[in-house]
C-alpha cells in the first residue's frame, strides 16, 4: 500500500493524495458513515481517475467512490479501502441553450448546477434536501429522486450522456447529447443507479428544460387517506400535467416540524390527519395561478380538502417547503433510523398502520414513527426512534417491520436511496433470485477483481 500511495502521489496533481491526519480531518455528515479510509484520492481529470483505477485494479486494492457523501445506506463506507473523491472535478463545462443541455463534471454540487441552468434561462428539475452538498456524480450513481419526480422523473430521465471509468482504468465515453440514440445497448444506464460498483462516472450531459414562468404552491389539510388519493388524481387532471410536487405528511411529522424548538409554524389552523404540499410549474403566471386556485377551490367544495393555504409570496412558499425539508427535527430527542420505501398508493394507509402498530407494540414508550414522502410517485419515508442501547437484534426487528410487508404488496425496500450496505441483506424481498444473479454477473464482468465499492448492493463472492 505504501508503494501504491507513492505511485499515486507521483501520478496525480499536487494535493491528490490525503493520508493520516489530513484524511482523518475530512468533514463527516450527520447521516452518513464514511469510516476510516486508508487514503483519500482526489483526481482533477478523467485521465487521473483512469490512472488511479488502473493501479488499484492491478494491486487488488479496493476503491470506494465518494460524491457529496450524503447517502443514507452506507454506500460511501470506506473502512479499509481507498476513498476516491471527485471534489476537484466540479466544473460546468458548458451549457447549450439551443439543445437544452449542460455538460458537467461529476463532482459539481447539484445546487451549483441548478443555479447555472437558471442563469442561462433554463431549468434543471432535480431537487432534493441535500441539494447544497450532493454531487451530480452521486446523484447519478444512486439514481436520485427528490421532490419533482412526479413530473420530471428520476435522475435517469435527465441524463443524455455519460463518461465513466471502469475498474481496470478503461474510459467509456458515451457523451452524445441526443434524446434518441437507438444504437444497441444503452451503456450509460449501466452506471446510473449502480452506486459506483460498476464504474466511476466522471462527466455527464444533462437534459435541461425551459425555465418555468409560474410557480404555484399550496399547503392543504385532508381528513382521510382516500381524500389524499382522490386529490392527487383530481389535480393531475385539472392542472394538465403541470403539477410538479405532491408531498404528503402524516400528522405526527407535521406536528413535529411546526412546534418548538422547530422554527416552522403551521400554515393552517386546526389539525388534520394528513397534510399535502402541492406545487405546480407553468408558463403563464396569471392563467396558471387562476387555474391552480380554481382546482383547489373545487376540491374544497367537494370535500377532498378540509382547509388550504396558498403561498402569496416567495417567502411563504419557502416556509412551506422548509417544513417538508426539516427532517432533522426527527432526531432532536435521540437517534433515528430512516427508511425509504416504494409501494402502490392504494396499499399505503394499511401498510403505515401495520408498521406503526408493530413498532408501538414492541416499543410503546417511543411513540409512532414519523411518515412523510413523495406520495405522488409512490415513495414514503419512515423515520423511527431507536431504543436506548439498541443493538443489531433491535435494528433487524425494526427493519423486518418496515420491509417485511412490502413483498406481498409489490413494494420496494428502496425508492430512491439505493441499497449500499444497509439494505443489501433485504434485497431478495424486492428482486428475484434470477435478477440478483444477473446483477452479480454484470458486477463480475465489469469488475472481475472486485475493487469497486466492494460489498455494496451485491455481496462479494467468498474467497
Amino acid at each position: 500500500m505504501d508503494q501504491l500511495i507513492a505511485d499515486w502521489r507521483a501520478a496525480l496533481a499536487p494535493g491528490g493524495v490525503l493520508t493520516g491526519a489530513e484524511a482523518a480531518e475530512r468533514p463527516r455528515g450527520p447521516w452518513t458513515r464514511l469510516g476510516e479510509p486508508l487514503a483519500i484520492l482526489r483526481p482533477v481529470s478523467t485521465q487521473e481517475v483512469s490512472t488511479i483505477l488502473k493501479l488499484a485494479s492491478a494491486a487488488g486494492a479496493a476503491v470506494t467512490p465518494w460524491g457529496g457523501c450524503t447517502g443514507l445506506v452506507d454506500g460511501c463506507l470506506a473502512d479499509g479501502t481507498l476513498a476516491l473523491s471527485l471534489e476537484r472535478m466540479a466544473a460546468i463545462e458548458g451549457i447549450d441553450a439551443t439543445a437544452g443541455t449542460m455538460t458537467v463534471q461529476a463532482g459539481c454540487i447539484l445546487q451549483t448546477a441548478c443555479e447555472a441552468a437558471e442563469a442561462a434561462g433554463l431549468f434543471l428539475p432535480l431537487d432534493l434536501g441535500a441539494r447544497g452538498s450532493a454531487t451530480i456524480g452521486g446523484n447519478i450513481a444512486t439514481n436520485a429522486g427528490g421532490n419533482r419526480v412526479l413530473r420530471y422523473g428520476m435522475t435517469r430521465d435527465m441524463v443524455l450522456g455519460i463518461e465513466a471509468v471502469l475498474a481496470d482504468g478503461t474510459v467509456i465515453s458515451a457523451m452524445r447529447p441526443l434524446m434518441k440514440n437507438n444504437t444497441g445497448y444503452d451503456l450509460k444506464q449501466l452506471f446510473i443507479g449502480s452506486e459506483g460498483t460498476l464504474g466511476v462516472v466522471t462527466r455527464v450531459i444533462l437534459r435541461l428544460r425551459p425555465a418555468p414562468v409560474s410557480q404555484d404552491t399550496a399547503f392543504v389539510g385532508v381528513d382521510s387517506f382516500d381524500g389524499v388519493a382522490r386529490l392527487l388524481r383530481r389535480l393531475e387532471r385539472r392542472l394538465g400535467g403541470a403539477m410538479s410536487a405532491f408531498e404528503v405528511m402524516w400528522a405526527d411529522f407535521h406536528d413535529l416540524v411546526t412546534s418548538a424548538p422547530a422554527r416552522g409554524r403551521a400554515p393552517l389552523e386546526g389539525r388534520h390527519p394528513y397534510y399535502v404540499l402541492i406545487e405546480s410549474l407553468g408558463g403563464d403566471e396569471a392563467a396558471d395561478a387562476a387555474r391552480f386556485e380554481a382546482a383547489l377551490t373545487e376540491a374544497l367544495e367537494d370535500g377532498d380538502i378540509a382547509d388550504a393555504a396558498i403561498a402569496r409570496s416567495g417567502a411563504e412558499r419557502a416556509a412551506m417547503w422548509a417544513l417538508r425539508d426539516d427532517v432533522g427535527q426527527t432526531s432532536r430527542n435521540g437517534p433515528i433510523i430512516a427508511f425509504d420505501v416504494s409501494l402502490p398508493i392504494a396499499a399505503m394507509e394499511a401498510y403505515v398502520d401495520q408498521v406503526c402498530t408493530a413498532f408501538t407494540g414492541r416499543w410503546p414508550g417511543l411513540g409512532r414513527p414519523w411518515v412523510f414522502g413523495h406520495l405522488g410517485d409512490g415513495n414514503l419515508h419512515i423515520l423511527a426512534r431507536v431504543p436506548a442501547g439498541a443493538g443489531l437484534a433491535e435494528r433487524h426487528a425494526l427493519e423486518e417491520m418496515v420491509y417485511g410487508p412490502l413483498q406481498a404488496i409489490g413494494g420496494s425496500i428502496s425508492a430512491e436511496h439505493g441499497i449500499g450496505l444497509a439494505k443489501r441483506d433485504w434485497l431478495p424481498l424486492a428482486r428475484s433470485p434470477e435478477e440478483i444473479a444477473l446483477m452479480a454477473r454484470l458486477k463480475h464482468a465489469l469488475d472481475p477483481t472486485g475493487v469497486l465499492n466492494p460489498g455494496k448492493i451485491i455481496a462479494p463472492p467468498p474467497r
